[in-house]
C-alpha cells in the first residue's frame, strides 16, 4: 500500500504511553490514522495521500513519552523481542539504592542520617519515575503509573512513612522489570510462532550460486534450495524432487512430496533433496510475506472487549485518583477522632492500586497470542475482532465446490444427442473453456489433451454463473449449465436426468441446438462430514449450503453431510441475496465459508468470511477475514475452539485483575490493606495476567 508505513518501537513497554503516542501521531499533518500493536511493538501509519517521511516527527513524539524507545522504519526487520532487561547503569543505580535503603532500615541512625539515606535511596531507585511524572504534569497529561507512584510515595514521605515510601518504589521498579521481561518473552514466543521469514536466497549465477537478500530476487530468477533450508520465495520446481515441511504455513506435521513441475511456496522447509526453483513472485507478493503482514497487523483490528478496556482505563484511573482525594480529605473532617495522616495513607494505597496496566497490557497480548497460535495451526485470522466474533457463531453457511468438495473435477462421461460425435463435443467444449479459470473448465481441457489453435476462436463471452458463449470456426457454441440453455431459448427436452444425481452436467449447444453434454464428477472432502458434526457439538444451530450446481446434486450432498438446508442453482449475486435472507433469521454471528475466488461478494457480506486458502491463493487471502490454509473444513471448528479458549483467558485476566484490585481498594479504604498489598495488586497482578495471556499461544493443548 503506497500510503502506509510501519515503524518498530524497540523497547516499548508502557501501554498507556503507547495510546498517547498513537493519538499524537494520528494528529500529525497528512496522517489519516495510526495504530500501535502493543504485542509486536509495531506502529502502523496510514497517510491521507502518498506516504511521506515523518520518522523525525514520530521520533520526537516517542521521545517525549518514552525516551528510551528507539524508532526504526520497518523494512527487512520482523517482529523482534524488545531488549528490556536492565542495562549496567540501571543495575548499578538500583543496587546502590537498595543498599542505602537496607542500611536505613537495619541500622538505628539519628533522624538526619536516616532521612538522608531514605531520600538518597528513593532518588536512586525512583528518580526516573518522578522525573517522568513531572514532565507529564507539565504537559497536562499525567494520569499514568508514573504520576500515581510519585504522588503515592511522596505522600508517604509527607506523613513520615519513609520505609514504605522507598519500599513501594523499589518493589514497583522490580515488578515493572519482571513485567517487561514477561512482555518481552511473550513477544519472542509470538515471533517464534511466526519464524517463517527466510534470511537469504541462493541465487543461481553463471559460475555457481550467490547468497542474496530475498527482496533482491526478481521474477524469473533461478534459486537453489538445499536440504534443511527454508524456501524464500514462491516458485515452480524446474529440477529435483524432495519432501517439504509445510507446518509453518499449514500446521500439518506430515511432509509433502514435491516434484519437478510442482508449485512451491515460501515458508516451506526443504527436508532432503536439492531443488532448483524458478521464482514466480517477488518477496512482497510471496505467501510468507503476506502471511507475516496479515498476522503482524492483526492487532490493528481490535476486538470489542479490547476497545472497551482502553476506554475503561481512560476513565477508571482519574476516577480512582479523585476517589483517593475524597478519602484523604472528607473522613478526617466528618468523623470525630479521625486523623489526616491515617486517611491520607489509605488514600495512597488507593493510588498505588489504581493503575490499570494488568488489563491494558494483558488483553491485547491474549488476543494476539490467540491469533499467533491460530496461525501456527494453519488458520490466519486478520484481527482480534474476527477471532472474538467466532465465540458467537449461530449459523455457518458453506459453499460447495472447493469447500465441502475437493473441487478437483474429472470427466466421467460424454453424451452425444445428434449431428456431432463425442470427440467433437469434447473438442468444441475444450476450445470454449480455453481461457476459463473454473475447475470444471480445467477438467474438460485436461480430458481433451489435444492442441488448440486459439485463432479459431472468433468471439468469446464468459457469463457468470451460467457458462461460456464462443464463436468457433463460424459456429456459435454454448458450453454451460441449464440456465445458459434457457437464456438462449435452447430446447433442452433431450436431457436425460438418469445421471444427474451423481454428476455435474456441462451442456454443449451448437448453432441453437443442444448437441450433447459432458458429465463431471467431484468428490466430497474426507473431513467435511466430521467438520459439520464438530460444529454441531460446539453449539452451531444451523448449517447450510449455497451452490450454483444442480439442485439434485446439491440435495444429495446435503443429505450425505447432514446439512439443515441446501440452496442450489444460485448465481453469485443470488448467493448474496440468499445470505441476506438467512441472516434475518440469525441471532448470533453468521459465518460464510467459501473458496475465496468466486465467493468474494458473499465473503464480504457475512459477519465473518472464511476462505479456503489453497495454500497461498491470493484471492482467498484478500477476500476473507479468516483463511484456512489447508483447505480443510475441520479447521473451522478448531478456529472456534481457539477463539473460545482465547476469550476464556481474557475474561480470566479481567476478573482476576478487577477482582484483586477491588478487594485491595476496599481493604485500603477501611485501613486493613497496606502499601505492600497495594504493590501486589498493581505490578503483581499485571505480571500474572501477562503470564496467563501467553497460554493463548498453546494451540497444541486444544483437542479438535
Amino acid at each position: 500500500m503506497r500510503n502506509k508505513k510501519q515503524f518498530i518501537l524497540r523497547g516499548l513497554d508502557c501501554s498507556s504511553c503507547a495510546g498517547k503516542i498513537e493519538k499524537e501521531v494520528t494528529n500529525l499533518f497528512n496522517v489519516n490514522s495510526s495504530n500501535i500493536n502493543f504485542a509486536t511493538g509495531v506502529l502502523t501509519v496510514i497517510y491521507k495521500e502518498k506516504a511521506i517521511n515523518t520518522i523525525q516527527e514520530i521520533k520526537k513524539i516517542v521521545r517525549k513519552h518514552e525516551p528510551h524507545v528507539k524508532v526504526e522504519e520497518k523494512g527487512k526487520a520482523a517482529i523482534e523481542g524488545q531488549n528490556t532487561a536492565f542495562n549496567k547503569l540501571e543495575l548499578i543505580r538500583l543496587s546502590m539504592g537498595t543498599i542505602m535503603f537496607a542500611v536505613a532500615v537495619i541500622f538505628k541512625l539519628n533522624t538526619f542520617f536516616e532521612l538522608f539515606f531514605f531520600v538518597s535511596s528513593y532518588i536512586l531507585i525512583g528518580g526516573e519515575v518522578v522525573l517522568k511524572a513531572f514532565r507529564n504534569i507539565a504537559k497536562v497529561s499525567f494520569f499514568d503509573e508514573n504520576f500515581l507512584m510519585t504522588i503515592a510515595t511522596l505522600g508517604a514521605f509527607a506523613i513520615r512513612e519513609f520505609p514504605e515510601a522507598v519500599a513501594v518504589m523499589l518493589f514497583y521498579q522490580i515488578g515493572e522489570t519482571f513485567q517487561r521481561i514477561a512482555v518481552n518473552k511473550s513477544r519472542k514466543s509470538i515471533k517464534s510462532l511466526l519464524d517463517i521469514r527466510p534470511d537469504y536466497a541462493n541465487l543461481k549465477i553463471e559460475n555457481g550460486t550467490k547468497k542474496v537478500d530475498p527482496q533482491d530476487v526478481s521474477i524469473g530468477d533461478i534459486i537453489i534450495i538445499k536440504p534443511g533450508e527454508k524456501v524464500p520465495l514462491d516458485g515452480v520446481v524446474i529440477k529435483g524432487e524432495s519432501m517439504v515441511d509445510t507446518s509453518a504455513l499449514t500446521g500439518e506435521s506430515l511432509h509433502r512430496s514435491i516434484n519437478n513441475g510442482d508449485d512451491i511456496l515460501s515458508g516451506f522447509v526443504n527436508k532432503n533433496g536439492l531443488l532448483e526453483i524458478e521464482v514466480t513472485k517477488t518477496f512482497e507478493q510471496s505467501t510468507v510475506s503476506k502471511i507475516l503482514d496479515l498476522v503482524e497487523n492483526a492487532g490493528s483490528k481490535k476486538a470489542d472487549i479490547e476497545s472497551f478496556i482502553t476506554k475503561f482505563a481512560r476513565y477508571y484511573t482519574p476516577l480512582v485518583v479523585f476517589s483517593a482525594l475524597l478519602i484523604a480529605v472528607i473522613p478526617p473532617i466528618v468523623l470525630q477522632g479521625a486523623s489526616f495522616s491515617d486517611w491520607i495513607y489509605r488514600a495512597l494505597v488507593f493510588l498505588v492500586v489504581s493503575c490499570p496496566c494488568a488489563l491494558v497490557i494483558s488483553i491485547p497480548l491474549g488476543f494476539f497470542g490467540g491469533i499467533g497460535g491460530a496461525s501456527r495451526a494453519g488458520i490466519l485470522v486478520k484481527g482480534g475482532n474476527y477471532l472474538d466474533a467466532l465465540n458467537d457463531v449461530d449459523t455457518v453457511v458453506f459453499d460447495k465446490t472447493g469447500t465441502l468438495t475437493k473441487g478437483t473435477f474429472t470427466v466421467t462421461g460424454i453424451e452425444s444427442y445428434g449431428d456431432y460425435d463425442k470427440n467433437d463435443i469434447l473438442r468444441l467444449a475444450a476450445i470454449s473453456e480455453l481461457h476459463s479459470s473454473h475447475p470444471i473448465g480445467k477438467s474438460i481441457l485436461e480430458m481433451f489433451k489435444g492442441e488448440i489453435n486459439e485463432s479459431i476462436i472468433e468471439d468469446y463471452q464468459d457469463i457468470s454463473g451460467q457458462g461460456i458463449v464462443a464463436k468457433i470456426e463460424g459456429k456459435t457454441v454454448l458450453t454451460g449449465n441449464v440456465k445458459l440453455l434457457k437464456s438462449f431459448d435452447i430446447d433442452n427436452m433431450k436431457i436425460n436426468n438418469d445421471n444427474i444425481n451423481e454428476n455435474t452436467s456441462v451442456y454443449v449447444a451448437i448453432d441453437g441446438k443442444l448437441e450433447g453434454r459432458i458429465l463431471i464428477s467431484d468428490e466430497v472432502k474426507r473431513d467435511s462430514k466430521s467438520a459439520i458434526q464438530k460444529l454441531r457439538t460446539l453449539g452451531v444451530k444451523r448449517i447450510l449450503m449455497l451452490t450454483g450446481d444442480n439442485r439434485h446434486i446439491g440435495n444429495k450432498i446435503g443429505r450425505n453431510l447432514g446439512l439443515d438446508e441446501v440452496y442450489s442453482e444460485l448465481l453469485p449475486d443470488e448467493k448474496v441475496h440468499k445470505l441476506e435472507n438467512i441472516e434475518k433469521n440469525t441471532r448470533g454471528k453468521l459465518v460464510f465459508v467459501g473458496d475465496g475466488i468466486n465467493d468474494a461478494p458473499v465473503l464480504a457480506r457475512a459477519d465473518v468470511g472464511v476462505s479456503m486458502g489453497s495454500l497461498g491463493s491470493d484471492a482467498a487471502i484478500e477476500a476473507s477475514d479468516i483463511v484456512l490454509m489447508t483447505d480443510e473444513p475441520s479447521k473451522l471448528p478448531q478456529a472456534i475452539k481457539i477463539a473460545r479458549r482465547t476469550k476464556i483467558i481474557v475474561i480470566q485476566n479481567i476478573v482476576f485483575a478487577l477482582g484483586t484490585k477491588g478487594v485491595v481498594l476496599l481493604l485500603g479504604a477501611f485501613g486493613i490493606a497496606s502499601m505492600w498489598e497495594a504493590v501486589f495488586a498493581d505490578v503483581g497482578v499485571a505480571l500474572l495476567a501477562v503470564l496467563n495471556s501467553m497460554r493463548a499461544m498453546r494451540v497444541d493443548k486444544i483437542k479438535v
